[in-house]
């Protein structure tokens, strides 16, 4: 999709740290190697950047409770709230090594942000995670007004497979009638359990996450191939995209993900559901959350972009 056929120089520059240092192929590792790896790799800083507050606090979920934290930029609520899924392919990721891009969300959206603490697959395959981030959903819509939020202006949103679950999340509120939500993020997502696509022909290795990654990921989120013709394993593969909220898809030129991301904001689109679709065309899969050590330029792009979009549907 991009005129250039490299990476921006400072992803480029990553990639080649990547490869220069000590980082096995997912495939090879165990899955606690495999989240040890990832804590390393987006380690907090020391100095976060500062937001109003923050809370730690334990929801009912499903299966017992489930940790949540929430931030809360300066000012006088009620704030519009933002739940937020972290990425990691449904096994790896956390609220801390996901912090970074909370606050940064929190401040450019200025609103508040739930991160969710769902758990994590193989230990719980689909759907516990999903339903873990609807249990969530419906709590903050239930207890807005408990950490200074307005139960009428809620969104959901994520990363990667966090962008996957909150793709979900917004069909499942749909469909069991609630909670209304006014927008939902969706960064890079996976919406198909399939690798036949062109961007994950074209990027298939070298760029970060590879296709045998995702393979590795899909493989210990699901159970059974019939789990990945559900909608809400593979939103992509909804009968109905009608009555879904506005919708920020993001999409990243080199990712095996691009062309899910695309193809779901289509989707969205020809259901008549609002869409901007902001397409970053050199970056990786990631680029966005990568806001430390230093930060990358177009991170803060990215979401300073999603925070003008969250912000345009609050004050609707």
């Amino acid at each position: 999709m991009s005129d250039d056929p490299t990476p921006h120089p400072d992803v480029r520059e990553l990639l080649d740290e990547l490869e220069a240092g000590p980082v096995p192929p997912l495939g090879t590792l165990s899955v606690e190697g495999a989240r040890a790896l990832h804590r390393d790799l987006f380690a907090a800083p020391d100095e976060p950047e500062p937001v109003g507050e923050v809370r730690d606090l334990a929801i009912p979920g499903p299966a017992g409770d489930v940790p949540i934290r929430v931030y809360a930029p300066d000012g006088e609520g009620p704030f519009p709230v933002l739940v937020y899924v972290h990425g990691g392919g449904w096994v790896l990721g956390d609220i801390p090594t996901t912090d970074p891009a909370y606050r940064a969300l929190t401040n450019a959206a200025d609103c508040a942000v739930v991160a969710v603490e769902y758990r994590r697959a193989p230990e719980h395959p689909f759907p516990a995670p999903l339903e873990d981030c609807y249990a969530a959903l419906r709590w903050t819509a239930e207890h807005a007004a408990d950490i200074g939020c307005d139960p009428d202006r809620i969104a959901v949103g994520g990363d990667s497979a966090g962008g996957t679950l909150a793709a979900a999340a917004a069909q499942v509120a749909r469909d069991r009638d609630g909670p209304s939500l006014v927008h939902q993020l969706l960064i890079y997502p996976a919406t198909d359990r399939a690798f036949d696509t062109d961007a994950y022909e074209e990027n298939a290795e070298g760029y970060f996450l590879t296709r045998e990654d995702m393979r590795w990921f899909w493989d210990r989120y699901l159970e059974s191939d019939l789990d990945a013709q559900n909608p809400y394993a593979s939103p992509l593969r909804a009968r109905e995209f009608a009555d879904l909220p506005p919708a920020t898809v993001v999409t990243a030129g080199f990712d095996p993900l691009r062309d899910d991301g695309v193809a779901y904001a289509d989707r969205l689109e020809a259901a008549g559901v609002d869409v901007v679709h902001r397409h970053y065309e050199r970056m990786i899969h990631g680029f966005a959350t990568m806001l430390v050590d230093p930060d990358l330029p177009r991170a803060r792009e990215a979401i300073a972009d999603a925070g003008a979009d969250l912000r345009a549907s609050f004050e609707r």
